[in-house]
């Protein structure tokens, strides 16, 4: 694909036009649905426009390839943690389940601490959630990982940092 002018850098809108509907189709072919492959298609070009710039390539279905992939993965997540979020809905009392309103605002906030956990290095994310979800106490994690308690509660303090900073992105200015 010809670079931009004098950049080196490739122009989004003529990989859209020259690999949009090969990208769709291979999507498609994972999918076996033609409206999600639409979908991820989609988002796989908005990532790309979210990029300051993408370097001249010199393989665009590999690299297409390679970026669709990583928001195929997070729409398997996605449907992973939706339907466990139903589950646990339906396991509720109907006079107790949140509003229609609350259990979006819950489900993407689920899906924006799950990904935010995945950007942490395992142990951390490991320790922070056998602590918080599992209760397991410090000593225990700490054996787990094989590390020490004050190892421990730095992972800990990290990955709850980082729920903070999410709690503030995630609250309307």
């Amino acid at each position: 694909m010809p670079p931009s002018p004098q950049t080196g850098f490739c122009d989004v809108a003529v990989l859209y036009r020259q690999q949009h509907s090969w990208l769709q189709n291979w999507l498609r072919r994972r999918l076996n649905c033609s409206h999600i492959a639409a979908d991820l298609a989609h988002d796989t070009f908005m990532r790309l426009l979210a990029k300051e710039q993408v370097a001249q390539l010199h393989a665009p279905r590999t690299f297409l390839a390679t970026v669709a992939q990583s928001v195929l993965s997070n729409h398997y997540r996605r449907q992973k943690i939706e339907r466990a979020y139903l589950e646990a809905l339906a396991a509720m009392p109907e006079q107790v389940a949140p509003s229609l309103e609350t259990q979006a605002i819950v489900l993407e906030t689920l899906i924006a601490l799950d990904a935010a956990l995945e950007g942490l290095e395992r142990p951390v994310r490991e320790a922070f959630l056998w602590s918080q979800v599992d209760g397991l106490s410090h000593g225990e994690i700490a054996g787990r990982l094989d590390v020490s308690v004050t190892t421990v509660k730095r992972y800990i303090i990290k990955a709850g940092a980082m729920c903070i900073q999410l709690d503030d992105s995630l609250d309307p200015p």
